[in-house]
């Protein structure tokens, strides 16, 4: 058996599982981006998300400079492509990190990419909730932030999860494009691997990536489906 995956797959056997450029490293390094860049991406997209709802007009405090400036700063991230992103903000990453190059300077580009997405998905569900909801908090004496968690965030709980599952997802592939300028990842090594002509690497090196992806699906429609049954 050993000796068949020797022949079948020599360079993704060469590689090893341990080591600065093995098979773990990649994967923790994948995971590692994809864990905090969802976390701060996802706080600050959830932010600019209720901030372009209540500000807008017909919202619970509608204000239209407000408004105005949350909207056009997450269209100008969300209009970047994600691999231009990363070339226009290397001096910002620079400037932080002092290096470009890493996981952890992928950090910054990945959570200004995915930003901006996760804030027009969060709008979308959020602008579905029932008016009359938001006019029966008012009467019961709910203030603004009673509003936001037990109207807005609560009411579109499930609608909630299923769009970050599909922002996870997205960024499980801006990981991947990072890893084509250094960022270390699956990415790294399916670029690196493809460019020196070890293909069977770059292969499994893509099939881990869509792994990660369908785990991400099962686990995000799993939550969903258990919190819209209670």
């Amino acid at each position: 058996m050993e000796s068949w995956l020797q022949h079948l797959l020599p360079n993704v056997i060469n590689m090893g599982w341990l080591g600065d450029y093995g098979w773990q490293t990649s994967i923790i390094q994948t995971l590692y981006m994809t864990f905090w860049s969802g976390i701060l991406g996802g706080l600050l997209g959830l932010i600019f998300g209720i901030l372009l709802v209540v500000t807008d007009k017909g919202g619970i405090a509608p204000n239209r400079p407000v408004f105005w400036i949350a909207d056009k700063i997450v269209s100008l991230f969300r209009a970047f492509p994600f691999i231009i992103l990363l070339a226009i903000i290397s001096p910002l990453t620079y400037s932080i990190i002092h290096t470009t190059i890493g996981p952890t300077a992928a950090l910054i580009p990945l959570t200004l990419g995915v930003f901006g997405f996760y804030a027009r998905q969060v709008q979308a569900v959020l602008e579905n909730v029932d008016k009359g909801k938001i006019e029966a908090a008012h009467t019961v004496g709910a203030d603004f932030i009673d509003i936001i968690f037990t109207v807005y965030l609560r009411e579109e709980l499930t609608a909630l999860i299923r769009v970050s599952t599909v922002t996870l997802i997205s960024l499980i592939g801006f990981t991947a494009m990072a890893g084509a300028i250094g960022a270390g990842g699956l990415g790294n090594t399916a670029i690196t691997a493809y460019t020196n002509f070890q293909f069977d690497v770059t292969y499994v090196a893509s099939i881990g990536i869509l792994v990660l992806v369908f785990i991400v699906q099962i686990i995000g429609d799993g939550i969903a489906k258990r919190v819209s049954h209670r």
